[in-house]
């Protein structure tokens, strides 16, 4: 079976800056998962077209939203981790919510946020994807050339989402990768 994908804020909203989810539905259509807190954080008043992309991702059922109930295991995890766990800094509630529910339910954390969420992934074994990544798995089932990673690439660095290379030519030699 096919892992679920708990996509944290940053990596979902640089597809929907530049509405492009296409590459998101042909990957991973019907097994992203979004953390209730994630949805919310996207539902941000004042910037009403992200919301209304996500709402369309979800009429269309390649997006489900998540619950974080009290009482549960995963809400336990997730209140210590927007707390600050065990003497650590607290995170944001969408990182809090994707790493809970990944570790929960053995699902795939979709986080473009190394800084909040290397510690965890390393402590709780949690399987990782980033844009970066979903654009590589994109180039090698052949949904996208290097050269249309490369505009995607320019888009979300246009739109101020943070990519770790400036291009996806670059992020693909940084990773050895031939595109």
């Amino acid at each position: 079976m096919t892992s679920d994908y708990f996509f944290d804020t940053d990596c979902l909203s640089a597809f929907l800056w530049i509405n492009n989810t296409n590459i998101l539905h042909e990957l991973y259509g019907g097994k992203i998962i979004l953390p209730e807190p994630v949805y919310q954080e996207l539902s941000n008043p004042s910037i009403p077209h992200i919301k209304q992309r996500v709402d369309v991702m979800i009429d269309s059922k390649d997006v489900s939203v998540k619950l974080i109930n009290t009482g549960t295991k995963e809400y336990r995890l997730y209140s210590e981790l927007i707390r600050g766990k065990k003497g650590q800094k607290s995170i944001g509630r969408g990182e809090a919510g994707g790493i809970a529910l990944a570790k929960t339910y053995n699902g795939i954390l979709a986080s473009n946020n190394y800084k909040d969420i290397a510690p965890y992934i390393k402590e709780y074994g949690l399987k990782h994807i980033d844009t970066g990544q979903i654009l590589l798995e994109a180039l090698k089932k052949g949904l996208i050339t290097e050269a249309d990673g490369n505009n995607i690439w320019s888009k979300m660095l246009a739109k101020k989402r943070m990519l770790p290379a400036s291009s996806f030519s670059e992020y693909l030699q940084k990773h050895k990768i031939n595109g």
